[in-house]
């Protein structure tokens, strides 16, 4: 079997899941993206069976995704569940429509529509781009005047991406989230990330502890995963105060550096074994 790794960047993540694919016997060819010609009118061809989409940028990972499977290759993840994946609002509303508990959230295009958004769902509320990850550019608003300076700096950055608010209920945290990965309707790992900060991406400090989830949360893992499409994701969930558990976002290009280090657990292999069984089938 030929496997195919598209990427941007080879961060550890990239350079595992290449070893998996050598130790498992299998042919591994990288696709550096940022080098890559595609022809749109007349497709090329690739002798590859399976490519793993690795690119770290939406646009080109949502880009080569479409551009390889035009030439007949199966891509993980496709360009429909990198798409469904990496707008929130579009994430929020599939899942949603599932019946899987999600944070209130609204969708307003200009100031005073997402101030009243913002009473309908009670303050604080957390304003978040529709594209984007690691925690970046999200802002906690604790009343209508925090909330009119972050609409008023969105309002006049240039990418239209930032006209449309997204606007969230503030889920008060026990100082953590659970990250868990699906893989082809198994959820084999999971960690928590711990913070006192509220937000609790690792990327911007929180601490990676192992997790053991119990089959309810599983079964809501794998029910995210599906209605995403399917594939190999990290599905972010938040305990709330009241217990309930809701899923906040799900990540198609999904990293794994500090999972596999704190958990000991071979996700890579993992990845790259249950991908061909399954494609198999």
């Amino acid at each position: 079997m030929r496997i195919g790794l598209a990427y941007d960047l080879l961060r550890w993540e990239e350079k595992a899941l290449a070893y998996a694919v050598k130790d498992l016997g299998y042919t591994l060819e990288l696709i550096h993206i940022p080098e890559s010609i595609f022809c749109v009118t007349k497709p090329d061809t690739k002798e590859l069976d399976i490519v793993f989409e690795r690119c770290v940028s939406f646009y080109k990972a949502l880009a080569s995704s479409l551009m390889l499977q035009e030439q007949g290759i199966t891509v993980v993840n496709s360009f429909d569940v990198i798409r469904n994946c990496g707008d929130k609002m579009f994430t929020t509303a599939m899942l949603a429509k599932k019946g899987i508990p999600v944070p209130k959230t609204i969708i307003a295009f200009d100031k005073e529509r997402a101030l009243n958004a913002a009473k309908k769902i009670g303050y604080p509320v957390v304003v978040k781009p529709i594209h984007g990850s690691w925690g970046r550019m999200i802002a906690k608003a604790d009343d209508e005047s925090s909330l009119l300076d972050i609409l008023d700096f969105r309002e006049n950055m240039p990418s239209p991406h930032f006209q449309i608010h997204y606007i969230q209920e503030f889920v008060r945290k026990p100082g953590r989230d659970i990250r868990a990965y699906y893989v082809w309707g198994e959820v084999p790992v999971a960690i928590y990330r711990v913070s006192q900060n509220w937000k609790t991406n690792t990327a911007l400090g929180a601490r990676a502890e192992p997790a053991n989830l119990d089959g309810s949360v599983k079964e809501l893992v794998i029910k995210a995963g599906e209605a995403l499409g399917g594939g190999v994701l990290g599905v972010d969930l938040m305990e709330a105060e009241d217990g309930k558990i809701m899923v906040s976002e799900v990540n198609a290009v999904v990293e794994f550096k500090n999972t596999v280090r704190v958990t000991g657990y071979d996700l890579p292999r993992k990845i790259i074994s249950s991908t061909v069984e399954a494609l198999k089938a």
